[in-house]
């Protein structure tokens, strides 16, 4: 038996939290894509990191899907940027995301022997 591969378990755990992450950091209010990439990665401590070339495609998708709502913001003397903010459905969709992972972590928590397991 092979050990596992962590870069391809720290890859999907990545994609499988992504949507959420978004969401999450959205809610609070409007941002643009580099915000949320800084964002991610200081408030994990430096443990997720969204390179700019796989954030923004995922920004594109939420925004098919109407989970969030992109509108370009010109500043004098800035680059014109794209900020993001989560629409109703959005909301609806992160809190069920919420309740998702919740229950995987508690779950994850009480096989793997937790606190309080």
């Amino acid at each position: 038996m092979t050990g596992i591969n962590t870069r391809v378990l720290d890859r999907e755990l990545k994609k499988g939290s992504a949507e959420l992450l978004i969401l999450s950091l959205l809610n609070a209010r409007m941002r643009h894509g580099y915000e949320l990439s800084k964002l991610i990665h200081t408030r994990s401590g430096g443990q997720l990191m969204f390179h700019i070339d796989s954030l923004y495609p995922l920004l594109y998708r939420l925004e098919e899907r109407g989970w969030i709502k992109g509108t370009w913001v010109e500043k004098p003397g800035e680059r014109r940027r794209r900020f993001y903010k989560v629409t109703a459905e959005g909301r609806r969709v992160l809190a069920e995301q919420r309740k998702t992972w919740a229950a995987f972590v508690e779950a994850m928590r009480r096989v793997t022997g937790g606190e309080n397991a």
